[in-house]
């Protein structure tokens, strides 16, 4: 790491309102003109500079959207910037989505957009008449330079930035390269909404985001897949070229009229993340510290959030560290949010061949919510005539949401596509549930959820995780558990219940989740068995390499557990091959090292799995449905990838699985999971829409909202929740109350029915407050 810029003013001791506080900033784009205008506001004395390589008139884009959020912030901190952006702006409401020659219109969605070189001048207007000194055609001194000669240096110089480079080791930049090219063009008229258009060819999908700026132009992005964009001969055309055969291609969207460039060239996006925003006094804004992708229209929209938050920290912190740290823990969430919903939107529009044969609604509606911002709710409230429509295509009855709609799983339909998901409770004495598991199940079976599932019930002792874990190697494990079946059906009618079988593998053997989770017993230990003699993490028991008979045993042991389970009169069983346990180490390449018939290309590794779910299969009564849970990537280097999941998904699939039960993870103890709101939702959307197989979605899934948007969209069939029906046994019944939905998909327990509509919590009929003491000439300062 470099040290800190020797002499650097930024320090804990130097206060960043010193007199004469001088600032370099190098990058002319909207941020770095945003941050010099406010800074130089904020505080006249600060000398500012601001570099610019290119000329003040040199842009490579065209439009620029801006959210209201945005603009309220812009108003707040600048009100001149914002009316010479007010008087500029371009306002519309819709967006249409055309599809196979049928176009649906969304509207409620409010935009605004100018052109990007009007947005650099208005800037470039605002920091001249403040005093900002603008450097135009003229390369930034070497930023290392920069920091010993001012008191702070900003780097706005974008993806490609000098500065971020310079000091690479100290931010720890990660650039991710996507699989989309895309080219940035305009056309001279406005369209009437925002467009996006999809484009089947002889070559493969192609796709246009278009939207107006002005009064008579439109930014126009054609983006395609890689291999497309070379099967189309894209890679062999200069850039007259390639507009003239995006205009063509598009030539419906266009009205027959022609695109223009300028110096537009094919790129691929790629996604900026660092460690670190700021080394001593230099500090990242906008696309030199992140970006993401242009189908949220987000770049510019964080540039200037940046700069408002950088200017409101170094305000109002006492010194320039203080201030530094302030602005990165304020906006680093807020940018990792955005990312987030800017790689959905991203990897949607990548895998975009995978919903063409969606009714055209349901494709609109899956487009518009593909970054999880905009839900089902969300849009109901934006335009509910288009979200019923979509509703009715769906199969919705009136005044029923999505989530309370029937589901088949062959001989068994789900009243909704709630799944109370499998959840170990390590409560269990040798095995055998008791009360616990009967009031645990019980109650969230009277919560209301279609499906109940059990946690992971062991085939034998040593499949146990921990001393706590239930089983089923026993018929007085079968009766316990015919207990708990009798109360759901009898005391929740309509409701299933279904049990998950599995075996720890390596993960066996270790204490109690609260008492130690993945850490091997003190004493009585057990020994334990998997694919490969492999243990979990250091410090854990090593497991024996299981001998061709141990897998005969095994699979035996999982039938008769099926049996057991069927007498239980479980209504659905579950195969865990997920999370690490023993038949999901089998399928991970970073578990399975054996050189036998079980193990090397994927179809080897899927062959004791293949086996047990066959055998299992046999003896499960053919109207009841099994489902097989996976672990969809190990998110590690070397392991299983979302190409693997599908061959997965399909083989299980062509054995006869009714469900594939798609989770991430657990399978390594170095995992490096990418955490987020319905985080492992785009895997259970990848295997049902590319291996055309039913899944059950998981993965911090914890609204109603989240539920109807994922199952109206196409992207899953069930959603599993966890942590939401621990927080709450009754979830799915107050998500009725909540929508107001009193429907045959969620019936109220008798008992209950009187506390269907939520409590009052205070009075609502006091008088409101028409006049404050403010408001009176007669008002006397408090204290007087």
């Amino acid at each position: 790491m470099p040290p800190a810029p020797p002499g650097a003013r930024g320090t804990a001791r130097q206060a960043p309102t010193a007199p004469h506080l001088s600032v370099a900033i190098v990058g002319g784009g909207p941020g770095g003109l945003y941050a010099a205008a406010l800074l130089k506001r904020l505080d006249p004395s600060r000398n500012i500079t601001v570099w610019e390589r290119n000329t003040p008139h040199d842009t490579f884009g065209f439009g620029v959207v801006l959210s209201d959020e945005t603009l309220g912030g812009i108003e707040h901190a600048d009100p001149e910037v914002y009316t010479a952006l007010k008087a500029e702006f371009v306002r519309w409401d819709d967006i249409d989505i055309v599809h196979r020659n049928t176009r649906h219109t969304s509207g409620g969605h409010g935009f605004a957009a100018l052109g990007r070189r009007r947005l650099l001048e208005i800037l470039q207007h605002r920091c001249r008449s403040l005093g900002v000194e603008l450097r135009f055609r003229e390369e930034a001194p070497d930023p290392a330079r920069l920091a010993q000669t001012h008191d702070l240096v900003i780097a706005a110089d974008g993806v490609h930035s000098t500065t971020r480079t310079a000091f690479a080791d100290v931010f720890r930049p990660h650039v991710t390269a996507h699989r989309c090219r895309y080219i940035w063009l305009a056309a001279d008229f406005p369209f009437d909404a925002f467009r996006f258009e999809i484009a089947e060819t002889g070559h493969g999908v192609m796709q246009l985001h278009g939207y107006p700026y002005s009064a008579d132009a439109s930014t126009v992005i054609v983006e395609m897949r890689e291999e497309v964009w070379r099967a189309a001969g894209f890679d062999e055309l200069d850039e007259t070229e390639s507009v003239e055969r995006c205009a063509k291609i598009f030539a419906d969207a266009l009205g027959g009229r022609p695109l223009r460039s300028n110096n537009s060239a094919w790129t691929t996006f790629r996604t900026v993340v660092n460690e670190r925003w700021s080394h001593g006094n230099v500090v990242l804004l906008g696309d030199a510290a992140h970006t993401a992708h242009f189908s949220i229209g987000s770049g510019t929209k964080l540039a200037v959030e940046d700069a408002l938050a950088l200017a409101a920290c170094l305000s109002e912190q006492p010194t320039l560290t203080d201030a530094l740290h302030a602005y990165e823990a304020e906006r680093r969430p807020v940018v990792a949010s955005t990312q987030r919903a800017a790689r959905a939107s991203l990897e949607w529009f990548e895998n975009l061949a995978l919903y063409l044969r969606q009714p055209p609604r349901q494709f609109a509606f899956n487009l518009l919510t593909r970054s999880r911002r905009v839900t089902h709710d969300n849009l109901r409230l934006r335009d509910a005539h288009f979200t019923e429509a979509v509703e009715r295509g769906f199969g919705c009855p009136p005044g029923t949401p999505p989530m309370f709609t029937p589901f088949r799983l062959r001989g068994l339909t789900l009243r909704n596509r709630v799944v109370v998901s499998p959840m170990d409770m390590y409560s269990a004495a040798d095995g055998l549930p008791g009360d616990f598991h009967l009031v645990h199940l019980g109650a969230r079976a009277l919560g209301g959820a279609g499906l109940v599932m059990t946690e992971m019930v062991c085939v034998s002792p040593e499949g146990r995780i921990t001393p706590g874990c239930a089983g089923l190697w026993s018929g007085r494990q079968a009766e316990a558990w015919r207990r708990i079946t009798d109360f759901v059906h009898t005391r929740a009618p309509g409701t299933a219940v279904g049990v998950q079988l599995g075996h720890s593998g390596r993960k066996g053997s270790t204490r109690l989740m609260w008492e130690g989770m993945d850490e091997p017993l003190d004493d009585d230990n057990w020994p334990l068995v998997a694919p490969s003699p492999l243990p979990y993490k250091p410090g854990s028991q090593t497991p024996r390499e299981l001998s061709r008979a141990q897998l005969t045993d095994l699979r035996e042991q999982f039938t008769a557990a099926a049996v057991r389970a069927a007498r239980a009169r479980f209504d659905l069983l579950e195969l865990h091959c997920a999370h690490g346990y023993l038949l999901s180490g089998f399928l991970s390449p970073l578990t399975n090292r054996r050189t036998d018939a079980y193990g090397g290309t994927l179809e080897k590794r899927l062959r004791f799995p293949l086996e047990v779910f066959d055998a299992v299969r046999a003896v499960w009564p053919e109207d009841r449905p099994m489902t097989v849970r996976i672990s969809a990537t190990d998110w590690a280097e070397g392991g299983t990838t979302a190409e693997d999941a599908v061959a997965i998904a399909r083989a299980f699939a062509d054995h006869g699985a009714d469900a594939i039960d798609v989770s991430t993870g657990q399978v390594v103890a170095d995992e490096e999971p990418e955490f987020g709101r319905s985080y492992q939702t785009p895997f259970a959307d990848r295997v049902r829409n590319e291996a055309r197989v039913p899944v059950i979605a998981v993965g911090a899934i914890s609204s109603w909202d989240d539920v109807n948007s994922l199952i109206l969209a196409g992207r899953t069939d069930l959603c599993a929740l966890a942590r939401p029906h621990l927080y709450d046994p009754h979830w799915t019944l107050h998500a009725a109350a909540e929508q107001g939905y009193e429907g045959p998909g969620v019936v109220w327990p008798p008992q209950y029915r009187a506390g269907s509509r939520p409590p009052r919590t205070g009075r609502t009929d006091a008088p409101k407050p028409r006049l404050t003491l403010s408001d009176l000439p007669f008002a006397e300062a408090p204290g007087a």
